[in-house]
């Protein structure tokens, strides 16, 4: 299951300085709601190496507006406690999900 960000907690698990992945989303977005079951079993798949979860836009804002999302979903990849250049934006399958989560691994 994916861990639930939010503002309270988001800046403490990027500062520890593993690999963070957060799926920018809301209740309201058709393909937020069609990519979750992916981003659940990449977060079970990658449990112990990565931090996988989701930040809810409509109930957090703090860090969607630090990072200037500005659509959803939006999916931004964290390591060694600073943002990567690695971000995805819209709907993505979870293929391309595991690719980009190696990526940030590799780093």
């Amino acid at each position: 299951m994916a861990f639930t960000f939010t503002d309270e907690n988001v800046n403490e698990i990027i500062a520890t300085g593993q690999p963070v992945v957060i799926d920018f989303w809301a209740t309201w977005c058709g393909p937020c709601k069609a990519m979750a079951p992916a981003i659940d079993a990449i977060a079970e798949e990658y449990e112990g190496k990565a931090v996988i979860g989701k930040y809810n836009i409509d109930d957090e804002t703090e860090l969607a507006m630090k990072y200037r999302v500005m659509a959803v979903p939006t999916i931004l990849f964290f390591k060694d406690g600073k943002k990567t250049d690695i971000r995805l934006v819209g709907l993505q399958n979870k293929e391309t999900l595991k690719a980009k989560v190696e990526e940030l691994l590799a780093l």
